[in-house]
């Protein structure tokens, strides 16, 4: 039997647990970084997360780390799950540990604030010398909750080079753990980022008691403006369609795992935002990607109604209920017209 393959995951939340357990799952050993001595002590001793991950117990394969060094230096996979804002900070860090054959994969949705930049762009800026079809990410309808369970999940890994990108799913799949490939890197970051817009403005409508009528047309509209933004950035419009869109989007915003829908229903229910973020005890990556992708829709000038009237909640003080109200009675319309049928014209004349 040959040496027993090592990979690497950095962020010790319950994302980046729930994969580390998957990994562990098919046989490799997972070195989990961790900033906290605690948490790694929890890992390592009682075989738990409780705080991320309550109730599960982790295999014996998953070894938690505080050494950055000593978890990533000589490991061909890498596996960035760390909030979006310190996505750059911690790709400097192991800059000078990844070599020209490593293969990253990120597992994040959002997008850098100020610059507008998708993950993969984020880290290919901070490590130029890696190979841009190295650089990967694995979105989808997928809460770490229920994978970390092992319960039925499909997910997708997408980059650059298929063949690549065949790695990645090698890597993940299992029974329980399906993984499809899909060369839209664009595409499906963005799908992963912006659904997380409308999972807060659906969970904002239930808190206000809309009802499933309110929500339906909330995630049938909030599809059609994240397939505007991301044609417009240079994504296929059937990734949309598929498991990183409309499959991450249903699961985002009907889920009360989904911690975009909760701070958007207690949004609805009157609470400030500052204190449904201090209630909430994990990063709720809608929050900045709203103000990320409202300033984005603003310079490229593409119609994001739903993203405006949200970046306008969050930080500018309006009230949800006249928020959802204004975005009602918008002026008419013809649906296909709202489609924007002139940017798949012009998609497809690229191809």
């Amino acid at each position: 039997m040959g040496e027993k393959l090592s990979v690497a995951v950095i962020g010790a939340g319950s994302w980046g647990t729930a994969l580390a357990m998957v990994l562990a799952n098919n046989g490799i050993q997972v070195e989990l970084y961790t900033r906290r001595e605690d948490q790694k002590k929890e890992i390592n001793t009682k075989r738990t997360n409780q705080k991320y991950l309550p109730g599960i117990y982790l295999p014996d394969s998953i070894h938690a780390d505080t050494d950055l060094e000593r978890v990533v230096k000589k490991k061909p996979f890498i596996i960035l799950v760390v909030p979006s804002h310190v996505m750059r900070s911690t790709v400097r860090k192991i800059k000078d540990l990844v070599t020209e054959d490593t293969m990253i994969i990120h597992a994040i949705k959002g997008l850098e604030e100020n610059t507008y930049k998708r993950m993969s762009e984020v880290i290919h800026e901070e490590l130029p010398y890696l190979p841009k079809n190295q650089i990967m990410v694995l979105s989808g309808p997928s809460h770490a909750e229920e994978v970390s369970r092992f319960t039925p999940t499909t997910v997708v890994v997408s980059g650059e080079d298929l063949t690549l990108a065949e790695k990645g799913q090698d890597l993940f799949i299992n029974q329980n753990f399906r993984v499809y490939t899909n060369t839209d890197l664009i595409g499906v970051e963005i799908a992963g980022s912006l659904k997380n817009i409308i999972a807060l403005g659906a969970g904002l409508s239930d808190g206000l008691g809309f009802g499933d009528n309110a929500k339906a047309a909330l995630i049938t509209r909030g599809l059609a403006e994240i397939t505007r933004l991301g044609i417009e950035l240079g994504a296929n419009p059937l990734t949309f369609l598929g498991l990183a869109g409309v499959g991450d989007l249903v699961v985002t915003c009907t889920s009360r795992h989904s911690r975009n829908w909760r701070a958007g229903f207690q949004l609805g229910k009157g609470e400030r935002l500052k204190q449904v973020l201090e209630q909430m005890g994990m990063v709720v990556e809608g929050v900045k990607t709203t103000k990320v992708a409202y300033q984005l829709s603003q310079h490229l000038q593409v119609k994001m109604p739903i993203t405006q009237e949200l970046y306008r909640v969050l930080f500018e003080g309006k009230s949800p209920k006249q928020a959802v109200e204004d975005l009602m009675g918008r002026v008419k319309t013809h649906e296909m017209e709202e489609i924007a049928f002139e940017q798949l014209l012009r998609f497809e004349q690229k191809g």
